[in-house]
């Protein structure tokens, strides 16, 4: 088909996340959504096997959150969050509070996932410095671990998962050492804070699962150790639950599963349910407390233009609406079982290393992928978007997801890497 004359003159003025421009594939051309499909400008309809990046979890224009983001846009789609509240944030607020564990209960709304671990990073730091603890400043995280693009958040990424290392040298140093998962990086972990814990403020981890460095998986029981640790060393413990917070790893957030309480827990992806975009960082009450004082400079001096955007917090609520109204946990435990079932046939394949699933996160890692953009251009063939990264194919659908079409991404997974 010819392509419409506004992709035909926009793309010389497009740049393009995680691409080299010079010899990238030419993206596809979307037109309309709906459910757990994508219907492009040629007139294909693909299978989304990655919910938008993982935040479509109630699928494409559900009816209930369209509706809210009318209600809301007709009525008043933006005002400045400095000086002024509204019904939508103060209402995800106290809901939000709610829903978390222990007494997470201040919100402090951002846009996007990254600046929201930068406004974390930003609290735990400044923690130590309102209480004239001067010396406090590293953050500890973890080998696998994504938290960002930004320059603080590159910092506390993996620095050897290829997409910051040109930076290094250039950010401020943060401490990246491995997980704690056996006997002997548990006692290496115990030995580093035994070492330097009297200049951390606080360790940040991805509670379960690892996701931009591989979906990694780890134990319940870990997180449990990192809170045993941190509460020991007196250090803060910072959950970021952007990729698996609302439902994804199979509980509303994954660190229900290790019955465990973080300080501070970022929130964004799936919050407003694939809609807009927004995000949270949540702090306990003796964090929050920390920055009252008579001090002006004591304040937390962070707020981005659009912070706590009505619209977006419209949405947030109505998605919050469907966790409440629709078997949404219940559809996750569905699909877990239906993604064990269909893609263990994978790992009897030639360059399989391993197939994982929790939740509604199906992964199956291959000794490497030679060409990326190609093996999605095969994927793309036979009508299915799954974008594989690193070393790994993975599926993470919408909860709503017909099982027969959860079936087409199962089955086109192993015939492609059959062939």
């Amino acid at each position: 088909m010819t392509s419409p004359d506004w992709y035909e003159d926009g793309l010389p003025h497009i740049w393009l996340p995680y691409s080299q421009m010079k010899t990238a594939p030419a993206p596809l051309a979307a037109r309309a959504t709906e459910g757990s499909r994508i219907t492009l400008e040629d007139g294909r309809s693909l299978v989304d096997g990655v919910a938008a990046w993982w935040t479509a979890c109630h699928g494409y224009n559900h009816p209930h959150i369209r509706a809210c983001a009318e209600a809301q846009l007709a009525r008043m789609p933006h005002v400045m969050f400095g000086g002024m509240v509204h019904e939508p944030a103060l209402r995800l607020s106290s809901r939000l509070a709610a829903l978390l564990p222990g007494d997470l209960e201040r919100v402090f709304y951002t846009d996007s996932g990254s600046v929201a671990v930068e406004v974390a990073m930003k609290m735990a730091i400044q923690y130590r410095l309102n209480r004239g603890e001067t010396g406090r400043t590293k953050l500890l995280a973890f080998r696998g671990g994504y938290h960002g693009d930004t320059l603080a958040t590159m910092a506390i990424c993996d620095p050897e998962e290829g997409m910051h290392h040109l930076f290094a040298g250039v950010m401020p140093a943060q401490h990246v050492i491995d997980l704690p998962q056996d006997e002997a990086t548990t006692t290496a972990f115990e030995a580093f804070l035994n070492a330097h814990a009297h200049e951390i403020t606080a360790i940040i981890v991805e509670p379960l699962v690892q996701g931009a460095g591989g979906m990694l998986f780890h134990a319940p029981a870990v997180l449990r150790h990192l809170r045993h640790a941190a509460d020991r060393h007196g250090l803060l413990l910072i959950l970021d639950e952007i990729f698996t917070g609302f439902g994804r790893t199979g509980s509303m957030f994954a660190c229900q599963r290790a019955g465990i309480v973080p300080d501070i827990i970022t929130l964004s992806k799936a919050l407003t349910g694939g809609t807009m975009a927004l995000a949270a960082t949540v702090a306990r009450r003796h964090v929050y407390e920390a920055f009252l004082s008579d001090n002006p400079e004591h304040a937390l001096m962070h707020g981005p233009t659009f912070m706590a955007n009505p619209l977006a917090c419209a949405c947030a609520n109505a998605s919050l609406d469907l966790f409440e109204q629709e078997p949404r946990l219940e559809q996750v435990a569905v699909i877990e079982t239906a993604l064990r079932e269909q893609l263990e046939p994978c790992r009897p394949l030639p360059g399989v290393k391993d197939v994982r699933v929790m939740g509604a996160i199906g992964v199956v890692e291959l000794d490497r992928i030679a060409d990326p953009a190609a093996l999605r251009t095969r994927f793309i063939a036979e009508n299915v978007w799954i974008r594989p990264f690193r070393n790994i194919v993975y599926l993470t659908p919408a909860f709503t997801i017909k099982p027969e079409q959860l079936q087409v991404l199962t089955q086109v997974v192993r015939t492609v890497l059959t062939v």
